[in-house]
């Protein structure tokens, strides 16, 4: 059992396994819990897609699958996206798996140097707090394992796509909320659904949206970087 700190909510984690206290080292607390999570025999082995993961592996992801259903009653859902902190302020940016973020935060790293780190390279977590958009660091954070355990507030969100040349483009509410609905996860329960509709929304008002097409090159970066800052 472990207690842990994400989001700005303290959580207890019944695990059977070590593999989630190992994962969660950064983020151990020994404040009073407020949520409590664990997950059964039954729901870890969902999890096996047939590539067989370890049994450890396969309880963190039931667990953060109900941390991040559990999550939405605090005004947050979960992105799949990666988030640089640069000068204070949170930078995100989307988009199906293999199209390039890892590459692109890179050249964030490249251009930027120490003023930019990763809040997240994954699976952050998002929550609005007093009217404001805030990104936090959880472990789950992918197959480089990069995260920060801090928050941000978030500037900018950016969908990104391949593309030979660079250019990036300001999104309406209208064409960012369907590439939104594309990279999480909409919860089964409709009274969640509705909660997590009006934290979208929320986004929606308060940050602007992009869409960047790119390519490997640090120019990619200077384009992203002049246009969301």
């Amino acid at each position: 059992m472990i207690c842990i700190e994400l989001a700005d909510i303290v959580m207890q984690i019944d695990n059977r396994y070590p593999y989630t206290e190992r994962l969660c080292r950064d983020y151990l607390t020994d404040k009073q819990p407020q949520l409590f999570f664990s997950a059964t025999e039954e729901e870890i082995a969902a999890e096996d897609d047939e590539r067989h993961f370890p049994a450890g592996y396969l309880e963190s992801v039931a667990l953060y699958r109900k941390i991040s259903n559990a999550i939405i009653d605090y005004d947050g859902f979960l992105l799949h996206a990666a988030v640089l902190e640069v000068d204070g302020e949170a930078f995100a940016f989307s988009a199906d798996s293999g199209t390039g973020k890892t590459t692109h935060i890179k050249l964030w790293g490249k251009l930027l140097g120490d003023r930019c780190r990763v809040i997240n390279g994954d699976k952050p977590l998002l929550r609005t707090v007093n009217g404001e958009v805030r990104v936090y660091g959880t472990p789950w954070s992918g197959k480089e394992g990069w995260h920060t355990n801090t928050s941000a507030p978030l500037k900018g969100l950016c969908f990104l796509e391949r593309s030979e040349h660079n250019r990036i483009k300001r999104l309406s509410d209208g064409d960012a909320l369907p590439l939104l609905f594309g990279q999480l996860a909409m919860p089964m329960e409709a009274d969640a659904a509705m909660r997590l509709l009006a934290s979208l929304d929320r986004l929606l008002c308060t940050v602007p949206c992009y869409k960047l097409g790119c390519n490997m090159d640090l120019e990619a970066a200077k384009i992203a970087y002049e246009a969301m800052k």
